[in-house]
């Protein structure tokens, strides 16, 4: 079993500072030419990169600066693909519904150049800590839409929209493994969305078996990293959705559970955990030897900062069904899926960060 993950991780995206903000925006209105905005960029990832290790972190990522959101940045960057309104949505505890918009095939998906290549050279040579490099699961590209996630006349038979997307995958990683990158994470929506009754409901209203899914699903993963190289680690990261403290689904990993953990090639899973949504610990009975577990159990949809022996109470109760030593602690997700970020401050985010390597070296001894 190799280092990684570390005891003490990170999920990737962190809160955009309001320079990189204002970048964003001033290039998008063609007030800012793409020399310019490529320096911001640069200058806010160096920060990042310092936020990081100031911290105690082992793992180092760009903070997902580069891009709009966590996932249009991978998507987008393929040819093929347009805008459509997805068929789920994001709400929170008060009732607030955000619309969202997902991608749809309207020609064969192509991959045309190197997508997360550049973000991961750009770190490697600010940091001699590993580097992550993040990349939405081939299953976005499917599940917010179904069936209807391609012109019927581009792809007649959706085994040939999954071959595509698997050679879309494979590609990337072969790039990024003759870049040197060893440590890659899979971040996986709809499998955590298929944990919840009223989101499987809605799967079968639409025609679709959510057990059939969550095989295709499972499969597509294992085809995408079939071909990395054994210095390679990947991780899956499980979330029910993130977007300005709104989520998408709720309920416990049982439903998936035993499937996931042993079906699924990955080294790792970075798991959700942070409120109750996600259930109790009880479904990590399923977990091979093999596999480490991250649990999510710091919160970043709320300031609110965690205690130290809440995490550790929560951890040794954890441990009771997958051995401390195949653990570690995590934020439930990142803290900026998009540009606008969750509701904290950059001060919240680095405080959650110091209470993740704290709590890292008091239960292990090390981060």
């Amino acid at each position: 079993m190799s280092g990684l993950p570390h005891r003490a991780e990170h999920v990737g995206s962190l809160l955009r500072p309001r320079e990189l903000k204002d970048a964003f925006r001033a290039h998008s209105e063609g007030k800012l030419d793409d020399q310019r905005f490529r320096e911001v960029q640069d200058r806010a990832i160096r920060a990042a990169v310092a936020l990081q290790e100031e911290t105690g972190l082992g793992t180092i990522s760009d903070g997902e600066f580069r891009r709009i959101a966590w996932s249009t940045g991978f998507v987008w960057a393929l040819d093929g693909l347009e805008s459509r309104d997805s068929l789920f949505e994001f709400r929170d505890d008060a009732g607030d519904i955000i619309r969202w918009q997902t991608c749809y095939a309207v020609r064969p998906i192509r991959r045309t150049r190197g997508i997360t290549l550049d973000e991961f050279t750009f770190v490697r040579q600010l940091t001699v800590r590993d580097v992550k490099v993040t990349m939405p699961a081939p299953s976005f590209l499917h599940f917010f839409r179904g069936r209807d996630c391609a012109d019927p006349a581009v792809y007649p038979d959706l085994g040939a929209f999954w071959q595509d997307l698997v050679t879309v995958y494979r590609a990337e990683i072969a790039d990024l493994a003759r870049r040197g990158a060893t440590y890659v994470q899979i971040d996986e929506v709809p499998l955590a969305m298929l944990c919840d009754d009223e989101v499987r409901e809605r799967v079968r209203a639409r025609g679709e078996d959510p057990n059939v899914l969550v095989g295709a699903y499972v499969h597509a993963v294992n085809r995408a990293i079939a071909e990395r190289p054994p210095s390679m680690t990947v991780g899956m990261h499980l979330c029910r959705g993130n977007l300005r403290g709104h989520w998408m689904a709720s309920g416990g990993y049982e439903a998936i559970a035993e499937r996931l953990f042993n079906e699924v090639r990955v080294d790792a899973f970075f798991l959700e955990y942070d409120t109750a949504r996600a259930g109790d610990f009880s479904p990590l009975r399923f977990v091979p030897k093999d596999k480490r577990i991250v649990l999510g159990l710091v919160s970043t949809k709320t300031p609110v900062l965690e205690t130290r022996d809440d995490l550790m109470r929560r951890l040794d109760e954890a441990g009771g069904f997958v051995p401390l030593e195949r653990l570690g602690i995590s934020p439930q997700c990142g803290f900026a899926s998009t540009i606008g970020g969750n509701p904290l401050t950059e001060e919240d985010e680095r405080a959650k960060l110091r209470r993740v390597v704290e709590v890292a070296e008091r239960v292990w001894g090390s981060t």
